[in-house]
């Protein structure tokens, strides 16, 4: 059987639910023609774009701790590791400002014990952080303990940006002569992705692909020229934008999924691909389960924000749609008695002579029979309070934003799809496809972008899933695409005090609804709308240029400075 054979097998074309088809003939080309290409294509593994880590911020958090392992793993390597005496780190820009809040400094102390964000035992984190704070003494890759001073040793700049990127980091390495021994400057790019500066300049280097270890050895695995490598030879069926992507599914006749299935072929054996999507939703769905279920009933920080996910979730399980009202006016049963106002008001001998109560009577409680939007607006939630929380879940595409592609596809498991392996698949192999051509087109680091590169990226990706599943054309789905980010445009990011709560949590569940929302919309159309996918992703990108920096996860603006925290 044909690899494409394979491909199709296992992810076969959902059924249209009698949506027209477009008819209309592609614009179709091929390698061999002599369309000028470009020199990078946007394909990356659908596993460097999704991956496990903690919360609560995913260029703050889980890229912070792979850049100090990358380190601590080339000192060992340049055998140096052993004769490091002192260690000094340095943050710049919106790692600096925000850093404190989201728990950038304690995620590269564990990255400099050995940790990575996919295995750390997150129930112990803070009692090691005591620890070398107690002990003014960190132990490299577990092996080498050596001084360091929290409070002297680690420094922020708040006013000053490394020019490469504004999430900059530098980690020096002296020996007990305080002579310099190593040092590197890296920049966590978003989504968990880490970059240096030779690997940004690098022609042809995919930066986004993430090193794996093996499972028993834990050794770096050697990655395949194929997956380290954007040039257009490297990937089964290259894409660099939605509209050859579309071109692409057409010439083909393969689903947007499919492709992506693809070119996972050329990293991957099928059986690992299945593995890992499904460890992907499990998590995803641990992340739900934790958050519904938690018997904490506030999240760390200084803003005492209360968990809400388990109240929802309680709710729902009890009968939130009953049609018993939540609230009766006793004056009617207990002779005249009681109510609001009082019997003896005068206000309510007027309003009634006058007719008001006629005009405008007072109402009786309502329930809105949506239950769409509570259980996406829990699901959420929930996801969102464990990232706040440390806790650990996946970058989909980003840590801020986690709780969007979980929720929507949480809410299609349970309450439409009838084959969940595949529609698990499907959905995931989806979302990833948007996500790539965001990371090429633009960017999906709210220090870059705004809260658009996170929660408007997901909600755009979560929007294309959704219409998937649902049977929709490749039209249908990048349209679907296209209208989650449209409405997303301009969104900033100014979380208060830095943490990763306020707007955060709230925004990722009206992501997830507006993600079914625009979904809808497209597969009740035909595939044909005047602004494109491409359109849109540039749109975000100029937009994000020209947005303030304030309004970039620095807390200098928006809500982090008109709420006061105390």
């Amino acid at each position: 059987m044909s690899t494409l054979s394979r491909t199709r097998s296992l992810i076969p074309r959902q059924a249209h639910l009698n949506l027209p088809r477009l008819t209309g003939q592609a614009r179709l080309y091929t390698n061999t023609t002599s369309r000028a290409a470009p020199t990078k294509h946007a394909v990356v593994s659908t596993f460097d774009l999704f991956s496990i880590g903690i919360g609560p911020s995913s260029s703050h958090t889980v890229g912070p701790m792979r850049a100090a392992k990358i380190f601590v793993t080339d000192l060992k390597d340049h055998s140096v590791l052993d004769k490091v005496a002192s260690l000094r780190i340095d943050l710049f820009g919106s790692l600096a400002l925000t850093g404190i809040g989201h728990g950038t400094p304690d995620s590269i102390l564990m990255g400099m014990e050995g940790e990575s964000p996919e295995s750390v035992e997150t129930s112990t984190i803070q009692a090691r952080l005591k620890a070398i704070d107690e002990q003014k003494a960190l132990t490299l890759d577990s092996t080498n303990r050596i001084k360091f001073d929290p409070a002297k040793d680690l420094v922020f700049h708040y006013f000053e940006s490394l020019p490469q990127h504004p999430n900059g980091m530098r980690f020096c390495a002296f020996n007990d002569q305080g002579d310099l021994l190593a040092t590197n400057e890296y920049f966590s790019i978003g989504g968990g992705f880490v970059v240096n500066e030779r690997t940004q300049l690098a022609h042809g280097e995919n930066v986004f692909y993430k090193n794996e270890q093996d499972k028993q050895t834990k050794a770096n695995k050697v990655v395949p020229q194929t997956r380290r490598s954007q040039d257009l030879a490297t990937a089964a069926l290259p894409f660099t934008n939605a509209t050859e992507l579309l071109e692409l599914c057409q010439r083909e006749n393969m689903t947007i999924a499919q492709v992506v299935l693809e070119n996972e072929l050329r990293w991957r054996s099928m059986e690992e691909i299945k593995e890992k999507t499904f460890a992907i939703w499990n998590t995803m769905d641990n992340a739900i389960k934790n958050g519904c279920l938690s018997s904490e009933e506030m999240l760390p920080g200084r803003l005492r924000v209360r968990r809400r996910a388990p109240g929802l979730y309680k709710k729902l399980l009890k009968g939130l749609y009953t049609t018993t009202p939540l609230y009766k006016d006793t004056s009617v049963s207990a002779g005249g008695k009681g109510g609001l106002l009082g019997t003896g008001s005068g206000l309510t001998n007027q309003t009634s002579e006058r007719g008001i109560d006629k005009v405008l009577p007072k109402r009786a409680v309502k329930r809105l029979m949506l239950p769409a939007l509570d259980y996406l607006s829990v699901y959420a939630i929930a996801v969102n309070e464990e990232n706040a929380a440390g806790g650990r879940v996946v970058t989909a595409p980003t840590n801020g934003a986690a709780g969007v592609i979980p929720a929507v596809l949480k809410y299609y498991l349970e309450f439409i799809s009838d084959n969940p392996e595949q529609d698990i698949m499907e959905f995931i192999l989806t979302t990833a496809a948007i996500g790539m051509l965001y990371k090429r087109g633009a960017s999906i680091s709210a220090a870059e972008m705004g809260c658009q590169g996170e929660v408007g990226v997901a909600c755009s990706m979560a929007s294309a899933g959704f219409a998937a599943v649902m049977g929709g054309t490749v039209q249908q789905v990048e349209n679907a695409a296209e209208i989650g980010m449209e409405h997303n445009l301009g969104l900033t990011c100014d979380p208060i005090d830095g943490l990763v709560q306020i707007p955060c949590i709230e925004r990722n569940a009206l992501g997830a609804v507006k993600a079914v929302t625009a979904a809808q919309l497209a597969l009740n159309g035909d595939g044909h709308h005047r602004v494109t996918l491409d359109q849109v992703i540039e749109t975000m990108r100029q937009t994000g240029n020209d947005m303030q920096a304030k309004y970039k996860e620095t807390s200098q603006g928006g809500l982090s400075v008109c709420v006061p925290v105390c």
